[in-house]
């Protein structure tokens, strides 16, 4: 790691820090992979193409495919020269349109977007109404028959605090652990939208699409608040399957204990 910093200082490079939103319908998530559309792949190549350079760019959280981001936060190398305020249009020019860079921090040589949050924020919403919308298709999911709030709320009491969330999880990550500490959570009504609101230090794979599956099984009555909490305490992988769809899902803050660029 200090031969790395090294290497950075020697070549006039510099940390840099981007707060990003996409809408993720076409891509297969955040992470790089071969072949496929990810939001990693467009940004890295939008950087060569403004900069000359390759750098690799890593994300506080890496959003599964379909899932959106109104304030992902994402950091790389790149020549110290560089103004923050030329590096947001130029990317943005270089950007598909479903991109967005909204602002870029210079940042110190250590800071990890990844490591160094305190916790994440995610939001899942509903659209819990007679009719569908086509406005709404991309970014939340439909849901005709009306949902018990209140029952779904109970729920989310029971996920605040560190539990072992495996039920909750599709695999394990490369921790092993799967303990995780939910700061927040809770389902609230905004119009003809239900909103499922939760934040935690992190999140196992498909954790946060999977407790919207099983809170939605609740709302329509379909098991009890008694069978919610045994199919966490069973800390059985999986078992609180199936995943809600990913088009609901948005990543909306990550949380440092410093303001970006202080």
């Amino acid at each position: 790691m200090v031969i790395t910093r090294l290497w950075f200082k020697l070549n006039w490079l510099s940390k840099f820090i981007l707060l990003i939103e996409y809408d993720g319908t076409q891509y297969h998530g955040f992470q790089w992979q071969v072949g496929l559309p990810t939001i990693q792949n467009e940004l890295e190549q939008a950087i060569r193409r403004f900069c000359g350079q390759s750098s690799r760019v890593g994300a506080a959280s890496r959003t599964d495919a379909g899932v959106h981001a109104k304030g992902q936060v994402v950091g790389f190398w790149a020549k110290s020269t560089l103004d923050t305020m030329t590096l947001v249009r130029a990317l943005n020019y270089y950007l598909p349109r479903d991109i967005v860079v909204k602002a870029a921090y210079r940042a110190s040589d250590d800071f990890n977007v990844r490591r160094d949050a305190l916790s994440r924020e995610y939001h899942y919403y509903i659209l819990n109404s007679d009719t569908r919308s086509p406005f709404s298709q991309r970014f939340a999911l439909f849901v005709p028959k009306m949902l018990d709030i209140q029952a779904m709320n109970a729920a989310c009491q029971l996920i605040r605090g560190e539990h072992d969330f495996a039920s909750f999880a599709s695999s394990l990550d490369d921790s092993k652990s799967t303990l995780r500490n939910v700061c927040e959570a809770g389902i609230e009504k905004k119009g003809e939208f239900t909103v499922f609101r939760i934040v935690a230090n992190s999140f196992l794979p498909h954790q946060v699409r999977s407790t919207v599956g099983l809170l939605i099984r609740l709302g329509l009555g379909k098991i009890g608040i008694e069978d919610f909490r045994d199919i966490m305490e069973a800390r059985s992988l999986g078992l609180a399957g199936p995943l809600s769809p990913a088009c609901g899902l948005c990543l909306k803050r990550v949380n440092y204990p410093k303001p970006l660029g202080s």
